[in-house]
């Protein structure tokens, strides 16, 4: 009698590309994130214009002076579809210190294998530029987000309470986990 083994094909990952993004990518992310599906995690509504330049041009300058950056994500035909990469955790709560791997991808983006793709390239492109451990900081709920930590061998470090998201509400915080991986 044979055994019979069950086992998953490997997970088929489209190809990405990550470019440094460029003043134009402020428009675009913001167009790209203007879904409350997208921004449930990220306080619910889309931010203004004003916050996407800034933060594209944070990027810009984390990507000269530190090798990496949340870079605009692209897919395999070369549009632009959301963002992923690295950059110092910007909180004065949480990892203080430590490097965060992250990504926000369009609604029209997900469950396509995006998120991994690109979180992959990013841990080669951090891995290349010597970078010995990130993070990333999950809120607990998004099921998603989690699924691609544990993708990328991840391990819940610990866990934290997020300030409130409207101050003195105090039914507005959340549990963040924060997953780790050594590079």
């Amino acid at each position: 009698m044979t055994e019979q083994t069950d086992t998953l094909p490997a997970l088929q990952l489209p190809a990405v590309q990550l470019r440094v993004p460029t003043h134009e990518d402020a428009v675009v992310w913001h167009r790209l994130f203007d879904d409350p599906e997208v921004m449930e995690f990220f306080g619910g509504s889309s931010a203004e214009l004003s916050m996407y330049e800034e933060l594209t041009a944070r990027q810009r300058r984390h990507d000269a002076e530190l090798g990496y950056c949340l870079w605009t994500l692209l897919d395999s035909a070369g549009e632009p579809i959301g963002f992923t990469g690295a950059q110092p955790w910007p909180r004065s709560w949480g990892p203080v210190g430590e490097i965060e791997i992250g990504w926000r991808l369009a609604r029209d983006a997900w469950g396509k294998g995006y998120a991994t793709a690109a979180a992959e390239a990013t841990v080669e492109r951090l891995r290349a530029a010597g970078v010995p451990s990130v993070v990333a900081m999950v809120i607990s709920d998004n099921k998603r987000s989690v699924a691609v930590t544990q993708r990328l061998g991840m391990e819940l470090a610990e866990s934290f309470t997020t300030p409130p998201r409207v101050p003195g509400v105090e039914t507005s915080r959340r549990t963040a986990h924060c997953f780790r991986l050594t590079l």
